[in-house]
């Protein structure tokens, strides 16, 4: 089975597991923790994805409401240092 097919799933399930609708990209999380790891350190890649979910739910965030928030934290992790 092909690492996306896998990534998939695992997304799906761990959705449905927390009671969540899997409104998120998750192709734009992975995205946001790569430039978290490379623009500032690797351990800020699961913490900056983590802040952003947590955001989100505060929020009441709907899908465009965490793309908004994915972007922002993209930016600032860019902008960093």
């Amino acid at each position: 089975m092909a690492t996306d097919e896998i990534l998939d799933r695992w997304w799906q399930a761990l959705c449905a597991e927390l009671g969540i609708a899997p409104d998120a990209d998750p192709e734009a999380l992975l995205d946001l923790a790569g430039t978290a790891a490379h623009a500032i350190v690797r351990p800020a890649a699961p913490l900056t994805t983590f802040l952003v979910g947590y955001a989100a739910g505060r929020a009441g965030a709907d899908a465009a409401g965490i793309t908004d928030l994915v972007e922002r934290a993209d930016a600032a992790a860019e902008d960093f240092g």
